[in-house]
Order: C-alpha cells, then sequence, then structure tokens
C-alpha cells in the first residue's frame, strides 16, 4: 500500500475536519441555491465558505509550485482531492475546481508577468473564475484536429473565430479570461502543428455566451457548460500561449494532472455514495429482511468495494509514475485510469440508486447530481474509446 507522509496526513485530517464542519451540512442549500438562481448567478453559500478554507489554510493546495500553491507533488495532492470530490460544494470552495485549476496552471507555466497579474493572481484568490473553450458542436470533438476554430494574425491582433459548447464557467458572471484552442496554421502538414492556444478575455467585442448546457438536466452542479460563439474577436499578440502551433503541447501538459483530479474526485464521490448505499440497505426492510440481508445487495456492496479501491490504486500509480517519470512516460497509466474511474463511479451510483428506489432518481441525497457527474465524465477530457484505442496501442507495441 502507497503511504502518505505527515503533512499530507494533516492535510488529510483537516480536509475531513472541514468538510464535516462546514461542506456537508451546507450541501441542500447548495443544491437549492444553484437550482433557485441558475447558472448565470453564483450561489452565495460558496462565497461565504471561501474564507473559511482560506484562513484554514486549505485554499490552492493542488497548484505544484510552492511560490503559488502549497507545493504538493500529484502523488501527495491525489488523497486530498479524494476527500474534495465527496462533496460537489467542496472544490470550488478551496480553490480546487476545474477548469480554473488547469487554466491556473497554463498561465502559471506560459502566460507573461503582465497577464500573470491581471488574471491568474486573481484567480489564485477565487476573485474571479475562467473557462477553456476547446469542444465545438460541428465536428467529433474527440479528435482534437478536428476543431475548426481560426485564430488568424492580422498585423499585431489575432482574429478570433469560432462555435464552441460545454465550455465550462462561461455563464458565471465572475468568469473573466478564456483560453481558447483553435486553428492558426490549418495548412500544416503536422495535424499536431495547426492548433493554438489563446487568451482571450470574456469582455472583448464578438463574445457571444449564448445559453447554459444541462448536464442531464443540472445547471450549474457543479459544472456550468455553456455555449459560446467568438465572431470576429481581436486579442493582442501578445495573447497567444507559448507560440503558434503549440496548442496540443499546452494540451497535453494541462491534461494530465488534470485528469488524476477528475479520477480521484470520482473515487470520494463514489465512497460517499457507498456509505449511501451501506446506511440505506441497514433500515430498510422488504420482503421480511433488511436490504443489507438480501443476497443482491451484499454482492453489489462487495463489488463497489472491490471497483473503488481497484481505482483508487490505479490512480495513486498514475500520479506517482507522472511524478516519476514525466506526464509523457505516463501516458499508459493516465490513459487507464481516466477509463477506469468513471466506469466505476457509474457502476456503483447505479447500484446506489437502485438501492434507494424511486429515491435514488431524484437529488434529496445528491445521488442523481452524483451519476450526471460520473457519467458526463466518461466523455469529458477525452471518451472512454479514445483512451482504450490508446491504451490498445500502446500494449500491441510491446509485441512489434
Amino acid at each position: 500500500m502507497y503511504e502518505f507522509s505527515p503533512r499530507v496526513q494533516d492535510l488529510q485530517q483537516r480536509l475531513a475536519a472541514f468538510m464535516e464542519a462546514h461542506i456537508y451540512p451546507n450541501e441542500q442549500r447548495y443544491y437549492r441555491e444553484a437550482e433557485a438562481l441558475g447558472p448565470w448567478k453564483v450561489a452565495p453559500v460558496l462565497e461565504e465558505l471561501k474564507p473559511l478554507a482560506r484562513a484554514a489554510g486549505l485554499w490552492n493546495l493542488f497548484l505544484p509550485a510552492s511560490e503559488h500553491g502549497a507545493g504538493l507533488t500529484n502523488f501527495e495532492y491525489a488523497p486530498l482531492c479524494e476527500i474534495m470530490g465527496r462533496s460537489h460544494l467542496a472544490p470550488e470552495v478551496f480553490n480546487c475546481s476545474a477548469p480554473d485549476t488547469g487554466n491556473m496552471e497554463v498561465l502559471a507555466r506560459y502566460a507573461t508577468p503582465e497577464h500573470q497579474e491581471r488574471w491568474l493572481k486573481p484567480l489564485l484568490a477565487g476573485e474571479i473564475r475562467s473557462c477553456f473553450a476547446m469542444t465545438e458542436p460541428a465536428v467529433a470533438s474527440s479528435d482534437a484536429t478536428n476543431i475548426e476554430s481560426s485564430i488568424v494574425r492580422d498585423g499585431e491582433h489575432y482574429v478570433v473565430n469560432g462555435h464552441k459548447w460545454y465550455t465550462t464557467n462561461a455563464t458565471d458572471p465572475r468568469c473573466r479570461i478564456c483560453i481558447f484552442m483553435g486553428k492558426s496554421d490549418p495548412d500544416n502538414a503536422d495535424r499536431h502543428r495547426q492548433q493554438s492556444m489563446v487568451l482571450v478575455p470574456m469582455d472583448t467585442p464578438g463574445v457571444q455566451v449564448r445559453r447554459a448546457i444541462p448536464v442531464f438536466g443540472f445547471y450549474g452542479v457543479p459544472d456550468r457548460a455553456s455555449e459560446v460563439v467568438f465572431e470576429n474577436v481581436r486579442v493582442p499578440v501578445s495573447h497567444m500561449l507559448l507560440g503558434e502551433g503549440r496548442g496540443f503541447e499546452i494540451a497535453q501538459g494541462r491534461l494530465g494532472p488534470g485528469r488524476i483530479h477528475h479520477c480521484m474526485r470520482l473515487i470520494g464521490l463514489a465512497e460517499r455514495m457507498l456509505a449511501r448505499m451501506c446506511q440505506r440497505s441497514l433500515t430498510r426492510t422488504a420482503f421480511g429482511k433488511t436490504l443489507a440481508q438480501q443476497g443482491v445487495t451484499l454482492e453489489r456492496i462487495a463489488q463497489s468495494r472491490i471497483l473503488i479501491d481497484q481505482a483508487r490504486l490505479l490512480t495513486l500509480n498514475a500520479a506517482h509514475r507522472m511524478d516519476t517519470v514525466g506526464n509523457k512516460a505516463a501516458k499508459a497509466e493516465i490513459a487507464m485510469i481516466k477509463v477506469a474511474a468513471p466506469q466505476m463511479a457509474c457502476q456503483v451510483i447505479d447500484w446506489v440508486i437502485q438501492a434507494h428506489g424511486g429515491g435514488g432518481t431524484n437529488n434529496d441525497l445528491g445521488i442523481a447530481a452524483a451519476y450526471a457527474t460520473a457519467r458526463l465524465l466518461r466523455l469529458a477530457d477525452g471518451p472512454d474509446e479514445v483512451h482504450c484505442a490508446q491504451i490498445g496501442k500502446l500494449e500491441l507495441a510491446k509485441y512489434r
């Protein structure tokens, strides 16, 4: 088994205590506010809890660079991410929610000092939010080389045009900056050098946030999926990140840690849902026996424990590999967890729904929102099929 350092164990205990004191008691309020206010407003409970998390020293734990964050490795952050993942409310409260985490890493690595002052600094302070525009409705975005959005140089500006969706956070009134991916060199023979990433302030003329997109009926819980159109949006050439044609390079560096975060959050969510199933099965009677005494329930509880522990160990192994040999060398391990963790969570939560009967399909206990999140993450950061294809090719290469 993996062992964590005393510092990580201390952070685990402090995070767990904060969750018990502030997160779990406010979950129903969070869901009510999100539903009542909608995706274009901010749930007040979020802004009330953030100062408490910051005062408790549980802020920006995700950033590996100690000058900006806690200086934790992927392996050290993973168990903390699992605890935060137990609730949809938690990640943003600790300023550790997607896509801001990935965007902050990109800004910390590639943005100019001026842009870091303008956007990274307030993001680190939790004062603004950001979005990442890549997926498009008109093409199969699972193959990012299909992306049709354009980034065209015009003197000292780039002109940006594109139709994006599932651009998380765009409807958030605090969203100030977008990292936009599009083609700056569509005729390049190397399809992975056609793409670039550019910074687009959300108040730039031509940026139109068309609508919020529900995910299985949920708006903004926790992600604010949005449809955004960019029409002749002009940004200075200094807004180009890293250089023209390096969009894929940035994307791979950004998505590796993000996939670890998503998987560990899902493991925490699945643990919480398994607890719901166990509690339910011990207190409900059907056909003369508690659900816990029914063979099918025991089987599902056992299989859930096996699946969760398998996913956790696989994810911790991927995090360890990323820290020791780098993201590129760990690509097989990263791809494996991106398939295993969402599939695990979907299966476990489906059994939890079954144990709760009709009550499992509403959101009184956060079960429906948990399933929506798990199912979405079989697509986000690349669908299962893409990761399986990569895993299969890497495996076959051993025998060629």
